[in-house]
């Protein structure tokens, strides 16, 4: 492990060892432990109780979150001429087809979220070596293969974000910022972890969720009492 920093060592002094906080004591204390001097992430990681590598137990789902993402999206709408006007009315930052598809294919991938129709989709697949493994691959269980693009422009802007469970059992994603109030980080992480509960699958057996963690960027981690998430 390398050397920690000074303000990494104040960060772990303000933690207490072997303490599992409530969420309402983890909203404060995340804010406390940040020295970033930028506006950091908000992550929440929660380990499962499940077996990724078993298909019937693969987690993934979509969440709008209501306090958003604290991050401005940039969305690229890839869509028919017809449904052009819509998508930028609703929000979208680049709205074209065989112009973008061309884009990409060159190298260019400066957006957040890709949205297409499923009509398009024939004409995206070969651009799936680009797109997926920078986790801009259009997908219909994410929402962001449908025939009403602007709708679906409209919830990423308020906030929606997809996720999904990875090989070790773990769920981790950004919900926010550092500066937002303790209060909509709560309110943000309880909707995130109230939809995972919802997701659990049938197989799974045992106790689901394992563990939960809230952190910044480049904060340590702070373990939350599950049962803290709905006081």
């Amino acid at each position: 492990m390398g050397k920690l920093t000074k303000n990494q060592k104040l960060a772990l002094e303000k933690i207490e060892a072997g303490k599992t906080y409530t969420l309402a004591e983890a909203a404060e204390k995340v804010k406390e432990i940040t020295f970033t001097k930028f506006d950091a992430s908000l992550d929440i990681d929660v380990r499962l109780g499940v077996d990724p590598r078993k298909a019937n137990q693969m987690v993934r789902g979509v969440v709008t979150l209501p306090h958003g993402t604290g991050k401005q999206v940039k969305v690229l709408v890839l869509c028919t001429p017809d449904a052009e006007a819509a998508a930028k009315a609703a929000g979208a930052d680049y709205v074209g087809l065989d112009e973008y598809i061309d884009k990409i294919k060159q190298g260019w991938t400066d957006v957040d979220v890709i949205i297409t129709q499923p009509a398009i989709m024939g004409k995206i697949g070969a651009l799936g070596r680009i797109l997926g493994p920078r986790g801009l691959m259009p997908n219909p269980k994410s929402g962001t293969v449908t025939v009403d693009v602007a709708k679906a422009v409209e919830e990423v802007k308020k906030g929606k974000i997809d996720f999904k469970v990875d090989k070790n059992g773990i769920v981790h994603s950004s919900i926010g910022k550092v500066s937002f109030t303790p209060e909509q980080m709560r309110d943000n992480a309880r909707e995130f972890v109230a939809t995972l509960i919802k997701l659990k699958p049938a197989t799974a057996k045992g106790t689901y969720i394992k563990s939960i963690y809230l952190s910044s960027t480049m904060s340590p981690g702070i373990k939350i009492d599950p049962k803290s998430v709905d006081e």
